[in-house]
């Protein structure tokens, strides 16, 4: 009678690019050549462009096909623009070291924003974006100013080809006034654990329900992964939070937002107690969004009936769908009640 033993899960592999253009200009920097080097190398195929902004021609015999390899495509730039924008509620202003991610949250915001260029740019002149944020330092002094580095992108998963949140982590710790922020769905931290960061930079990871990571997060690094990550951040000393988002009202909600916090609070070492965050954003989408999202995930689960939702108005004269605020208030104080039971020391940023 033979046993049999069970595999190990598979690990959730860094990113490689199908494809990979250059600006003429990022070549100009030690970081274009390093990561022309790295794509030679890994035997890539490589096309250069006039401008990271525009890449047309993407292979595929219909639009699907071409997004797919859009989101397997990497396009190394130089970023022009140094004007920060604000990123409110996480932080004071955002931070551009990168655009555009590798993974298919189907919920995603970036559907839209980044509209018809979902290929992944990293932009090689750090310099020049740090010096831009010291400027935004000086300016706010004595008040500590904070960027976020992933608003338009999962840095942590172009690391190791980037190495660009390392250069902002110890650019960072250096400064008094200034902090780094930035979150993931991916468990790729090792090369940020012998940084010096100073508890300048407080690391976070999305988290979610078991039905949500499943149905509606392809490409991402799996849960434990992500705790096991956390755990690694706690013992280099690093800020942490998490953010659950987005969360989404689903038969079984309740228990499957307990079961996280349980699962959390059973994971995570005594070190990464202290000082914990915790963000909460409910599920919203834009009717812009929801047709790009039929059109990429056709066959999607995630529900976007506006006769079951609220209309809420955004800063910029553009609205969003959110729940009715009886789902809302559930959601929130469930979620909040679940936090403080399992992490009485933590705090809870916001809830949006």
């Amino acid at each position: 009678m033979s046993v049999q033993t069970q595999r190990p899960p598979k690990s959730t592999k860094v990113f490689i690019p199908e494809l990979v253009y250059f600006e003429p200009d990022a070549l100009n920097y030690p970081k274009g050549v390093r990561i022309m080097e790295w794509a030679k190398q890994k035997g890539l195929p490589i096309r250069m462009t006039t401008s990271h902004n525009r890449i047309t021609n993407l292979p595929g015999d219909n639009e699907f096909a071409k997004y797919r390899m859009a989101k397997n495509t990497l396009v190394v730039g130089v970023r022009k623009t140094l004007t920060f924008d604000q990123s409110k509620p996480s932080a004071e202003y955002a931070i551009p070291i990168a655009t555009g991610c590798m993974a298919h949250c189907h919920y995603c915001y970036l559907q839209t924003t980044l509209g018809a260029k979902p290929y992944i740019r990293i932009y090689v002149n750090t310099d020049d974006i740090m010096k831009a944020a010291k400027k935004y330092i000086d300016e706010r002094i004595p008040e500590i100013t904070r960027f976020e580095a992933a608003c338009t992108s999962d840095p942590l998963g172009l690391e190791h080809i980037s190495g660009s949140l390392s250069e902002l982590i110890e650019f960072m710790a250096k400064e008094r006034y200034g902090r780094l922020r930035f979150v993931s769905k991916f468990h790729h931290v090792d090369p940020l654990l012998g940084l010096q960061h100073n508890g300048h930079t407080r690391i976070r990871f999305s988290v979610n329900a078991d039905y949500v990571i499943k149905q509606f997060e392809p490409g991402t690094s799996t849960f434990l992964e992500r705790i096991e990550a956390a755990g690694k951040i706690a013992h280099a000393g690093y800020p942490l939070g998490f953010i659950i988002a987005p969360i989404i009202w689903y038969d079984g909600w309740e228990e499957g937002y307990s079961e996280l916090l349980d699962k959390l609070k059973a994971a995570l070492p005594s070190e990464a107690i202290p000082q914990l965050t915790f963000e909460l954003i409910q599920h919203r989408y834009t009717k812009t969004a929801k047709n790009v999202i039929l059109q990429r995930y056709p066959k999607t689960k995630l529900e976007m009936d506006e006769a079951k939702r609220k209309y809420k108005w955004g800063r910029w004269g553009q609205g969003k769908y959110v729940y009715p605020d009886e789902q809302a208030s559930a959601l929130r104080e469930h979620i909040a009640e679940q936090i403080f039971d399992k992490f009485p020391e933590a705090t809870i940023d916001y809830f949006t």
